[in-house]
């Protein structure tokens, strides 16, 4: 059957990251938007479904990302370290990976990117302050310290190249949430799914951020800014409240992690005293 691409439908897409957590939600989801979805990871990806290539490529390797990134017509990165790790980690796969898909995305003249960002870029905000996209980066470690970059990165190459980016700083993406935390900052794989889509699909993003969390009735992101992107979650946490509040005890106030909104991450990894 012949693929006809549209303004809602790629010839062809590629997915980072694509063995990873999230990936692996997001593979089989985004075929139904391209004509054909490349894969690339260091992890092992399978076999390819129909419909996709297989191109694992390192991050680090800058002639490797410019192949990658050839015949593409837009980028969901989800690609690279995703947790607290130590400095030359973060450095290879967040920093320099990051400058060279930019750069791969210049050279192959690819319009858009959707880059996984994470709410860790404004960890250090207080769960008594409600943190909206104008405000100032405030992140939690390393790893959201290499996000921060990542969205200046994207800013200047849109601002000097016009490659337009939609940031999007991840919440908790799971089945469900599982603590007092993830109450407020879940998002179900169906509303990432709607919110990549979204991104992937508005009419004009320039260079956007918007926090990626679903419908729920306590939270700590104001996402007004970013409506342009149509994205509109469905799925609220508010149903597994009385579970996990009933399970767990109450939260200590004196703990850094319940106090600010990065959780464990402001008190874990190389930064931990």
């Amino acid at each position: 059957m012949s693929c006809y691409p549209t303004s809602i439908h790629f010839k062809r897409l590629l997915l980072t990251g694509a063995a990873g957590v999230l990936g692996r939600q997001l593979r089989p989801r985004l075929k139904a938007h391209c004509c054909l979805l490349r894969v690339s990871d260091i992890a092992d990806l399978g076999s390819a479904a129909p419909g996709e290539e297989l191109h694992p490529a390192r991050l680090e390797d800058a002639d490797a990302m410019s192949s990658l990134l050839e015949g593409v017509q837009a980028v969901v990165h989800l690609g690279g370290v995703s947790t607290e790790q130590p400095w030359d980690a973060i450095l290879q796969a967040n920093i320099i990976g990051a400058y060279n898909l930019y750069e791969a995305a210049r050279k192959q003249a690819v319009p858009r990117v959707v880059f996984a960002s994470s709410n860790h870029v404004t960890g250090f905000y207080r769960r008594d302050q409600v943190v909206g996209l104008d405000d100032p980066a405030r992140p939690d470690g390393l790893y959201g310290l290499s996000k921060t970059f990542g969205e200046d990165l994207a800013r200047l190459y849109f601002d000097r190249y016009g490659i337009e980016t939609v940031c999007l700083r991840i919440g908790s993406a799971l089945p469900e949430p599982h603590d007092r935390r993830t109450l407020a900052t879940w998002i179900s794989y169906d509303d990432l799914e709607r919110l990549v889509v979204a991104s992937l699909t508005a009419p004009m993003v320039g260079h956007s951020i918007i926090y990626g969390v679903g419908d729920n009735a306590v939270g700590w992101w104001d996402n007004h800014l970013a409506r342009h992107i149509g994205y509109q979650p469905q799925d609220s946490s508010e149903r597994f409240r009385s579970r996990i509040e009933s399970s767990e005890p109450p939260p200590d106030m004196t703990d850094p992690a319940t106090i600010y909104q990065g959780g464990i991450f402001v008190r874990s990894g190389p930064l931990a005293k």
